[in-house]
């Protein structure tokens, strides 16, 4: 390969999709990460698309939409250009709902979609029924919204780290610098922007495939089309060891039997622990890296990496490529 017009650091999802963004565009593109692709919390099992809730409307949240809508093309056109699965589906997403307060606050968080969703997805209190693939409910209704979706961490990035050599990109574990320099390093890399947030989930032998993801007592419940379902996860600041999993992956997985009573006798067929990048504003940082003159930094998506990766590929080609700056005020490195 020829010299590159852009090193990015990191093959996590951030770092894949800038490349990715930037390799469409023509330019000659190298990802360098010593851990290979997707070594850090882009490898996880989980994979919620999830929508913030739509009130109190922001930038990270007008981000965040903006991804969500491009998503289901963005992937569709890395699995067709590779010919692998993404695991991407949108399926929206079931929330129980447990007291008539909370009831009347999805009510009118229904008219506020209308606001800020348009006609794209709808968000809507809905009867529950009482069986299947349905959380309890204690007031005997559910949010569904049709916004959310879901992704196969593992299976995506695979695809997306292809998609890049597919079209000249090289991915390799070590190299000099050449181009415009992206830091994509994840958590490790925040360098006092942010800090890491460790977090453990599972993976349960239970085919629900095509039927919605649930948030229920606070956790993810992620039917994967490949006939599992991920539960997650935990949050914790402080830890000894970024990959190990302990008891409080244990309380996740009976939590998650508990509140959708169909998984009670479904097997646990793989553990997972990672520390994901959050930066102090919890928004991503985007941009003019702070500490490194003259490079760019893409880190700190934290729980919302893969549905905030679309836009954010597409943001920083624009800065790199073009010195196009739409990067969000609030996601600007301080």
């Amino acid at each position: 390969m020829a010299i590159a017009d852009v090193t990015v650091r990191g093959a996590g999802i951030f770092g894949l999709s800038v490349a990715y963004a930037c390799a469409r565009r023509g330019a000659r593109v190298q990802v360098i990460d010593p851990g290979g692709v997707a070594a850090g919390a882009s490898g996880g099992i989980v994979g919620a698309l999830a929508p913030h809730v739509p009130e109190q409307w922001n930038p990270k949240k007008a981000f965040q939409f903006d991804s969500l809508q491009m998503a289901e093309g963005f992937w569709a056109e890395v699995g067709d250009r590779t010919g692998l699965p993404t695991g991407y589906a949108r399926t929206g997403r079931l929330q129980p709902l447990a007291d008539d307060a909370a009831v009347a606050l999805a009510e009118r968080r229904a008219g506020t979609a209308v606001t800020h969703w348009g006609e794209f997805a709808t968000w809507s209190v809905v009867d529950a029924m009482g069986a299947g693939w349905e959380p309890p409910s204690a007031s005997g209704k559910l949010v569904r919204d049709t916004l959310s979706a879901l992704i196969h961490p593992r299976q995506a990035t695979a695809a997306l780290a292809a998609a890049v050599e597919a079209l000249g990109g090289r991915i390799v574990t070590d190299g000099a610098d050449a181009g415009a320099v992206v830091w994509a390093t994840g958590w490790q890399g925040l360098e006092g922007l942010g800090n890491g947030v460790k977090g453990q989930a599972a993976l349960l032998d239970f085919d629900a495939a095509g039927s919605p993801q649930l948030f229920a007592d606070t956790l993810h419940i992620i039917p994967h089309n490949d006939g599992t379902v991920a539960i997650g996860s935990t949050s914790a600041r402080d830890f000894d060891d970024p990959t190990a999993t302990d008891g409080a992956l244990d309380d996740v997985i009976a939590r998650a039997k508990a509140a959708m009573p169909v998984l009670t006798d479904a097997p646990v067929i793989a553990r997972w622990a990672g520390v994901r990048p959050r930066a102090k504003s919890r928004a991503p940082l985007l941009g003019a890296h702070p500490l490194k003159p003259g490079a760019f930094i893409a880190n700190g998506g934290f729980k919302i990496g893969f549905g905030m990766a679309p836009k954010v590929g597409e943001v920083m080609a624009d800065l790199v490529l073009e010195g196009r700056d739409a990067v969000p005020e609030g996601f600007r490195a301080p």
